[in-house]
């Protein structure tokens, strides 16, 4: 065996992180070997770019106009100093490093490095004379000053100095760098040769630190010299093919919604793992033969894919980028930023992930020579409001270990919580002789500190499952704290169990005993007492028994809403059968369908409907002289099956749902100490009895003694006669959807008075923006109690209930459903069937008493309806709702909206439940309704009834639209009805919502021709700086070609043009589109303009006749 094949032998024997290793140490090698590729010293006078990272943090700053780019650091010294020596020390390292005197000027939209000469000073601010208390608060008022005040980079030192004097022997030094000189590596030298050179000054001697071999602007010339050709193809090919297709938007749980534009206000949390936990993720990664950084950020991962359900992660991560012996002494900023993405689909082991994250950062190091910023060019994805290609960093602190000896004084650094944040997450997590420390910077417009302490907590409870378990699949590794699990295991607990001896008509008929004159149900002129309704239920009920209808029999009802329809109901379930709604309005097929799979042996009816069927009973011809009225006597118990709903199926067939009779009595019973309903209630009957909220309408009324008002289905979609016959019939109970309500509410604002007696208005069947109803609110306060019911037809009608106030509009509630009905258990699970932690969104799967019994027929019961996750006995059962919720601090839960509804576009999940709600909150909009529709691409429409149509409400509806969401959910067309359509249901029928077409909404990217010479010159400098011949007024900048850089050259051509100098930040903040930009510059223009000549203007313009204004006017176009 030769040397070459047994040098390949022990290649081949390395570890993957050994062979990256070795690989970039012959690299280094090789490069030590070459005089060509040492960094050569600049010539004098020579123009001096900006490094990649430099430019980028230059557009940056730009952009923001904010202090997100300070480094601030604080340092406690107690002893005997020495000002004046440290004062010379700091000034030494100024003179001493190029970039601490350097500043950034803009030549023709490109910025380049002017090295100054500036000698710093050492203010000393004297806090002796304050008493303590008064002393922290000055001292934290100067610290977020600090912080918090910008740099102007054009003028340099871009360092500040403050010396707090505390006491007689204790200082505080506030140090303050900005990140474009500078980065962590930096701040240890700075550190450790402050620390040198006072040691020397203190001591009378002179600075023992040797010359230093280049600048850091020498650095910035070979890097743009060094990477090109063959070496940026290569790197960048590698990149390209990692982050190819589209790259997926981290969708992150927030406690507030994302901005429009970042404002960068952060804060931070800080953690301290324990040292056993420490040592044994360091044994773990040994054992894995993986950094300790692979291992954490492995974990990191686990986390953000339990938090999203995304398997496709990206986390930015910071390298040194300090492989140069001649660039490891240098302050400035050498940091880049390397894209890490890795796939956690599978629910593999952890043990098997962290093997493919150790492939992912191995490939990163190895192509970490292309900067940040040229991977940024070569992606497209831009968006003001977020960061891509990652909104989150990771980073796992190994800077160099610098020892502060001062003669005759000691050195603390306190903690001090971070300001700004860039990203929405940064965990970074430093390695000390002491163990892990971690800070979690955060997005404070994203985030609040309890999610984040929570965040934290889980990391370190995940941390603590691998190392208990690596071969663990991810999905199934902890994340709960002890406290948060006993958390939800009290909000999960049944509270009470009801008893169940009693049937819905058996409840009924001991109703009839106490209030048997009272009226009982009304429809149009006709009415029943609660005798008179009775006896023809048992007249009906008898002539079923007579034709064989035996118990658990289904029984068809297919009839208008009529006082027939009531009594055909209590007729069926008195006869021991369920009874099977249809409704009349149904689809022949539809209606077919149902019969046949119910297998429905006698179908009741109405005479006017021509049903084919062979065991029918029309109800407005059947004469019952001949029955009982007496009530039967059957054996019925309450787990027989009181009705059959059929609801629409995934698959495009209906389902039939298995109700009890105890699953409709416990509702009551578990719901009457908010309501207590009583024989002074009227209800309405407003939905189909297909429907099931009519359920609840039709007991919450006949179970109490109240009277139920049948709405004729005419009047039902009438919100003008609906009102009136609350009125007239002084309904004190109100159900709705909100869809329904919202139109009823148009009615009701135009009332002076108020007309209605209700006592509750209950929501349910399809989600409520809580928002829409603050007019309702405003005018009518707390009387009526608004209550917000979430259910689904297998729970039986309501899961969850929840009180709106006032106070929800003005913290701005989602739709918050509130806590369980008492008997019920709501969980919210993953999509491995894992609890979600507080705050994470989760699917909700209901359990207790209002679980129906099934689906009729259906081998989709087992899929949907599942043996109880959390609950030893066997008969328990969970109903997997498909419904998306979490969980807020308090136990309440919002509502999200169904997981199979959510919608992504261009890489974005979009929430159009978000986007309904912002444009509910417009003054102008009545009812909305958003969709996304396939036409050549994904486009989300809106679907506006507004309260007033005007020729301007699409440009306002868009206009505010812009101020409240990203560019990325913003419609693309607005839709005008003057209703929205209704299901028989009441909800929303989406399908029947009109397809947009050009003549009803506007196109905001149709190409149309500069019309004004400012337009005209904007469209020549845009075709110059893209090279597109044409170019029109609506399109955007960065959808043509455009990027930040282009963007810079494009204001200092305006600049030129114009005589108007506009922020960098403008570009972002305003649709950037020539049209806009236009708007822009003569707004700019006009302010430049002074007073006196516009007086001046206008004398002369008053002076013209209307025919030499028509002459000026047609000269200057």
């Amino acid at each position: 065996m030769d040397s070459n094949e047994t040098e390949l032998q022990r290649r081949s024997q390395l570890s993957p992180v050994k062979q990256a290793l070795l690989k970039k140490r012959l690299q280094n090698e090789t490069h030590s070997n070459s005089q060509l590729n040492q960094i050569p010293r600049r010539p004098q006078n020579c123009a001096i770019p900006l490094s990649y990272a430099q430019e980028r943090l230059w557009l940056a700053e730009g952009l923001s106009g904010a202090a997100i780019y300070n480094m601030f650091s604080s340092i406690l010294i107690k002893g005997k100093l020495d000002i004046s020596a440290l004062e010379r020390s700091i000034q030494e390292i100024v003179q001493r490093h190029e970039i601490l005197r350097t500043s950034f000027s803009d030549v023709e939209g490109k910025p380049i490095q002017v090295i100054g000469s500036t000698s710093l000073t050492l203010p000393l601010v004297d806090l002796r004379h304050l008493a303590i208390d008064k002393q922290q608060q000055e001292v934290q008022r100067l610290t977020i000053s600090e912080q918090t005040q910008a740099f102007d980079l054009a003028k340099d030192p871009l360092l500040r100095v403050q010396l707090l004097h505390l006491s007689e022997a204790e200082y505080l030094m506030l140090l303050t760098i900005h990140h474009i000189v500078a980065d962590a590596w930096s701040r240890g030298i700075f550190l450790q040769e402050l620390a040198t050179l006072y040691t020397a000054f203190s001591q009378g001697k002179s600075s023992p630190l040797l010359e230093l071999p280049i600048q850091y602007a020498d650095y910035a010339i070979w890097q743009r010299q060094q990477l090109q050709g063959e070496l940026l193809e290569t790197q960048l090919a590698y990149w390209q093919e990692k982050l190819q297709g589209e790259l997926p938007i981290l969708n992150l749980p927030t406690d507030c919604p994302r901005p429009r534009s970042q404002s960068y206000k952060g804060a931070s949390l800080s953690f301290t793992l324990p040292q056993t936990l420490a040592n044994s993720l360091q044994a773990l990664s040994h054992q894995e033969s993986v950094t300790l950084f692979v291992t954490l950020l492995a974990a990191f991962k686990v986390l953000l894919h339990r938090y999203t359900g995304q398997d496709d992660i990206l986390v930015g991560s910071p390298f040194a980028n300090r492989n140069r012996p001649e660039i490891e002494k240098l302050i400035g900023f050498f940091v880049n930023t390397l894209v890490l993405r890795s796939d956690l689909s599978g629910n593999v082991s952890f043990r098997e992930l962290v093997s493919r994250v150790r492939e992912v950062v191995l490939g990163a190091i190895a192509h970490q020579d292309l900067p940040f910023e040229k991977l940024l060019e070569s992606l497209s994805q831009r968006h003001p409001s977020s960061n891509p290609p990652f909104q989150v960093m990771f980073s796992l602190q190994n800077l160099p270990d610098v020892t502060l000896e001062l003669p005759g004084v000691t050195l603390r650094f306190p903690e001090v919580e971070n300001q700004t944040a860039f990203f929405d997450l940064v965990l970074s997590i430093t390695q000390t002789k002491q163990g892990l420390t971690g800070v979690m910077e955060y997005n404070t417009d994203l985030f609040n500190r309890d999610a984040i302490a929570r965040m934290l907590g889980h990391y370190q409870v995940l941390l603590a499952g691998i190392i208990a378990n690596p071969d663990q699949a991810i999905s199934k590794l902890p994340l709960l704290t002890a406290k948060e699990q006993a958390t939800l295991a009290t909000w999960q607990q049944i509270e009470c169990h009801y008893p169940s001896d009693k049937c819905l008509h058996q409840l009924f008929e001991a109703q009839v005993e106490q209030t048997p004159n009272a009226v009982a149900i009304v429809f149009e002129n006709e009415q029943l007492t609660y005798r008179e309704l009775n006896q023809k239920a048992n007249q009906l009920a008898h002539h079923l028994h007579s034709l064989g209808i035996k118990t658990q029999a289904k029984v068809g009802l297919c009839v208008e809403r009529s006082i027939e329809m009531v009594v055909g109901i209590l007729g069926i379930l008195k006869a021991g059968a369920a009874y099977v709604p249809i409704d009349p309005n149904y689809p022949q097929q539809r209606l077919e369908f149902i019969l046949a799979d119910a297998q429905v042996e006698l179908l009741l009816t109405q005479s006017q409907f021509n049903i084919e069927y062979p065991t029918q009973l029309a109800l407005d011809t059947f004469f019952s002289n001949t029955q009982s009225v007496e009530n039967l006597n059957l054996e019925i118990t309450p787990d027989n099956i009181a009705y059959v709903i059929y609801t629409s199926g995934s698959t495009g067939t209906p389902k039939g749902v298995l109700c009890t009779h105890y699953n409709v009595v416990r509702l009551f019973q578990a719901t009457q100490a908010w309501f207590n309903f009583n024989s002074h209630d009227v209800w309405t009957l407003f939905h189909s009895i297909a429907f099931d909220f009519s359920v609840w309408e039709l007991w919450g009324a006949l179970l109490h003694g109240g009277k139920l008002a049948i709405v004729p289905y005419w009047v039902s979609r009438s919100p003008e006669e609906f009102y009136a016959m609350l009125s007239q019939q002084k309904v004190t109970v109100l159900n709705q959807t909100p869809s329904a309500f919202r139109q009823l509410m148009r009615v009701d604002a135009e009332r002076d008075r108020h007309d209605l007696n209700l006592r509750f208005v209950i929501f349910g069947g399809e989600a409520l923006e809580i928002q829409s109803l603050q007019p309702w609110l405003e005018k009518h306060g707390r009387s009526p109690q608004l209550i917000n019911m979430y259910g689904i037809t297998e729970t039986t009608v309501h899961v969850t209930y929840r009180p709106i106030t006032i106070a929800d509009i003005s913290n701005h509630c989602g739709n918050i459903i509130g806590r369980p009905i008492p008997d019920l258990q709501v969980y919210l699970l993953d999509q491995n069937q894992q609890p979600v932690p507080i705050g994470i969104p989760g699917e909700i799967y209901v359990g207790g008493a209002g679980v129906a019994s099934g689906y009729l027929n259906r081998t989709e019961t087992n899929s949907k309806f599942i043996p109880h996750l959390f609950n030893n006995n066997s008969s328990a059962r969970l109903y997997r709702t498909g419904d998306l919720a979490r969980y807020l601090a308090n136990g309440e839960m919002e509502y999200l909206g169904r997981i199979d509804n959510q919608v992504k576009i261009r890489g974005f999940r979009i929430e159009i439940g978000e986007i309904e709600a912002t444009l509910a909150t417009h003054p102008e909009v009545a009812e909305v309704v958003v969709l996304v529709r396939e036409l050549e691409d994904k486009q989300i429409i809106a679907y506006v009834v507004p309260q007033q149509k005007h020729s301007e409400l699409t440009t306002n509806l868009r206009q505010f639209l812009q101020q409240k969401l990203p560019d990325y959910m913003l419609p693309s067309a607005f839709v005008i009805l003057d209703t929205l359509p209704l299901t028989s249901n009441g909800k929303v029928d989406r399908q029947a919502l009109p397809a947009p077409d050009h003549n009803r909404f506007d196109i905001a990217t149709s190409l149309v021709a500069p019309r004004t010479p400012i337009e005209k010159a904007l469209a020549e400098i845009w075709s110059e700086l893209l090279h597109i011949e044409f170019i029109g007024i609506h399109e955007n900048f960065f959808e043509i070609g455009g990027h930040s850089l282009l963007a810079t050259q494009l204001l200092s051509r305006i600049r030129q043009q114009f005589q108007v100098d506009l922020p960098l930040k403008i570009i972002f903040t305003v649709g950037f589109t020539i049209a806009e930009l236009a708007k822009i510059i003569r707004e700019y223009q006009l302010q430049q303009v002074e007073t006196d000549d516009i007086v001046a203007l206008l004398q002369e313009i008053n002076a013209l006749s209307d025919q030499e204004v028509l002459m000026t006017l047609n000269q200057l176009q």
